[in-house]
């Protein structure tokens, strides 16, 4: 809910001051949140708003914990840090690295807390991100023209978002214990 209300309010809002510009970062930590609400065109924020209604749903239909979205929040500013990995991406804007991440979330969860279908889904979700991540080759440049987008595609974003959902749900999971509770490994009775 709040990556698609910031959005739709900071489409109103000046971009300069609030996307990702990694020379500015570290003065303004703000953009750390915030470059996810940047939108560069109506349809990449359609795109975007849509996107966050699917990735709601994955939650809602995976019936995660608050804890997944906890994950998820830190996650969140740990996307748009990965990006000074990719100095050459002078600008950042949109929800497309978040979202990565949160789907990250969603298929650690579901593989690391379900057995049977369930952790398949999740499995099968795992290996799509990848899948996606790898194919959109984030090593050759900061940026990749992608047909039909009236944007340029920042690649790095999605593998970077990919990377935080993982070590978020992994932050979570050391704290609040859940891969020593009957579920990690497959013991779970929920399918």
């Amino acid at each position: 809910m709040g990556l698609a209300a910031g959005s739709v309010i900071a489409w109103w809002l000046p971009a300069a001051a609030l996307d990702w510009q990694p020379e500015a970062a570290l003065a303004q930590p703000w953009r750390l949140v915030t470059a996810a609400w940047v939108h560069w065109s109506p349809l990449h924020l359609g795109a975007n708003l849509a996107a966050a209604v699917v990735v709601a749903a994955l939650g809602c239909a995976a019936r995660l914990p608050a804890a997944a979205a906890l994950a998820w929040a830190l996650a969140w500013p740990l996307t748009h840090a990965g990006l000074w990995a990719q100095p050459a991406l002078a600008r950042y804007g949109g929800a497309s690295g978040v979202l990565h991440a949160a789907v990250a979330v969603a298929a650690c969860w579901l593989v690391a807390t379900r057995r049977g279908p369930a952790r398949g889904v999740g499995g099968a979700i795992a290996a799509g991100l990848a899948a996606k991540v790898l194919l959109e080759q984030p090593w050759r440049g900061p940026l990749a023209h992608a047909a039909g987008w009236d944007i340029a595609v920042a690649p790095w974003a999605h593998a970077s978002g990919a990377l935080a959902g993982v070590a978020g749900a992994l932050m979570v999971a050391g704290l609040s214990g859940w891969m020593s509770r009957p579920g990690w490994r497959g013991q779970s009775r929920d399918g």
